[in-house]
């Protein structure tokens, strides 16, 4: 049950991680990035994140990968 207990709890701290992280990026402009499609005529809007995609699954695997070697 202590290694249970102790992936609950740096779960929990990831998700705090990204609720702060999705709550400033906007904020910074990190999602109107150079690469991203951007579509809007009339009442419709297409919106497509590929270069912030990218990014996101950059930095996702370093951290994930830093936690597997521990």
């Amino acid at each position: 049950m202590n290694e249970l207990g102790k992936i609950f709890l740096i779960i929990g701290i990831l998700m705090i991680f990204l609720g702060i992280f999705i709550i400033f990026l906007p904020k910074i402009g990190f999602f109107k990035l150079p690469g991203d499609i951007y579509y809007k005529k009339n009442n419709f809007t297409f919106y497509f994140p590929i270069t912030t995609s990218i990014i996101i699954s950059l930095i996702l695997t370093l951290i994930l990968n830093l936690l597997k070697k521990n």
